[in-house]
């Protein structure tokens, strides 16, 4: 038996008594290969365009959130709110990175924890005999081992985790059902309350996003288009280009492109329909240079749009522009032995940052030029560079000379271009790391009163 379903018979059989629990998960990372940016509906996060994404291995990026509901957190003021049925009870409480994020002040964070709640109350109206978690106040921790906002996700891996961790936290039947089960589907709609990519985290492998066309949004949810073992030769470098903030969010920018892109509208109607189905099947015939081409051309029509809003929205810096020239000028130097047009695709979300997808062959030979013409910054060690995390010496193929791999004409970039490099294999949906009484689980996040560790 699997740690999540053991949790979830648990769950099922929490006894009446039981005043307090906890529960901790991961949740992954997910780079869109085609993007989505604009929404039709903002309070139920419904887009305008469908999407799809590769879900990154949480070995190297990944959210982790620990969830604890406790009878005795509760005052006179969390009683009157449970009794009243509200969503969010005064005293409920998130932590992120750190630092406090008042719940109750975040649309998005109170509309996941109300539809949470609302699940389990439904599941104690139901059953007399079961504890009145619904009740009781919630702690949150939550943190990211990557940049927050960053254009690397952040908020997709953060949602799906919240829900993740409230789904177990409260004992719903969804939280132990697999990928393709009618529970996950479920999950997946309520992430899209918080951050509508987050919808996607909630499976592993290849995750498509169908917008749906139901007022309600109840057909606009995430379906696993293949699972990670489908693909298992495809892997991804991620170049952080920038680790700060960005200039523009994505929330208020894709809100901008479809009050005034006419291009959006172009690609809304027409390019995005016709790119799913062949991104779809690219990936279902393990098809690389059909995937590497729809990958890079959605990317460049997505900051494309971004240049038409207006005022335009700039995410791209020159760092971002040489390695598109870099991968460019790659794919064009032969490789013996290699009959495909392209060894490598590069995307990039709302941020600066590169990803590029590749299959394994080749991520020894990218990572040498990489390093040759991105050189990282005098002082940063080899490790925090790159942590390498599958032993690329020991288990993939020798690259061939910088010389011999890539011919370009674009110099060697100033130091510190890419802060440092992340290689992720295509991985699984949200882990449960541990469910039951507090301070029971070493991987929890919390101390006992219900704050972050030290």
């Amino acid at each position: 038996m699997s740690s999540t379903t053991a949790a979830a018979t648990a769950a099922a059989k929490d006894p009446a008594s039981m005043n307090a629990i906890e529960a901790t998960v991961t949740a992954p990372v997910n780079i869109a290969v085609i993007k989505y940016w604009g929404k039709r509906d903002e309070k139920l996060i419904l887009p305008t365009n469908s999407s799809l994404s590769a879900t990154l291995s949480q070995d190297i990026l990944h959210s982790k959130t620990t969830g604890r509901a406790d009878a005795a957190w509760s005052t006179p003021a969390d009683a009157a709110a449970a009794a009243r049925g509200d969503g969010v009870l005064p005293t409920d409480a998130l932590w992120l990175n750190g630092h406090p994020e008042p719940i109750s002040e975040s649309k998005r964070l109170a509309n996941v924890v109300t539809a949470l709640r609302a699940q389990r109350r439904a599941l104690e109206a139901a059953d007399a005999s079961l504890p009145k978690i619904s009740t009781w106040p919630l702690r949150l921790v939550s943190e990211n081992n990557f940049p927050t906002a960053a254009g690397l996700a952040s908020s997709a891996s953060g949602f799906a985790a919240l829900v993740a961790v409230l789904a177990h936290v409260y004992g719903l039947p969804a939280a132990s059902e697999p990928e393709l089960g009618a529970g996950r589907a479920l999950l997946s709609s309520l992430a899209r309350l918080g951050s509508g990519s987050a919808c996607r985290s909630l499976y592993g492998g290849f995750v498509s996003w169908e917008m749906g066309s139901a007022a309600d949004g109840s057909d606009s949810v995430a379906v696993q288009v293949a699972p990670a073992s489908h693909w298992p030769e495809i892997e991804a470098l991620v170049l952080v280009v920038h680790d700060g903030k960005k200039g523009v969010s994505s929330t208020s920018g894709m809100q901008t492109t479809v009050d005034t892109s006419t291009l959006a509208a172009h690609r809304f109607a027409t390019v995005v329909p016709e790119r799913m189905a062949a991104m779809k099947a690219a990936i279902h015939a393990r098809d690389f240079d059909a995937f590497a081409e729809l990958t890079m051309k959605d990317s460049n029509q997505f900051h494309a749009v971004c240049l038409d809003t207006f005022p335009p929205i700039f995410y791209l810096n020159d760092v971002s522009r040489a390695i598109i020239q870099l991968v460019t000028d790659y794919n064009a130097t032969p490789a013996p032995g290699y009959a495909g047009k392209y060894k490598v695709a590069y995307t990039y979300d709302a941020g600066p940052n590169a990803v590029l997808y590749l299959p394994r062959q080749f991520v020894p030979e990218v990572l040498l030029w990489l390093n040759h013409y991105l050189p990282r910054t005098a002082g940063v060690t080899a490790i925090d560079y790159f942590a390498d995390p599958y032993t690329i010496l020991d288990n993939y193929p020798a690259p061939r000379p910088v010389a011999a791999a890539i011919q370009t004409r674009v110099p060697v970039q100033p130091e510190g271009g890419v802060k440092r490099i992340l290689h992720a294999r295509i991985g699984d949906g949200p882990r449960l790391l541990h469910r039951g009484v507090p301070g029971t689980g070493d991987a929890s996040l919390m101390n006992a009163k219900g704050e972050p560790k030290a």
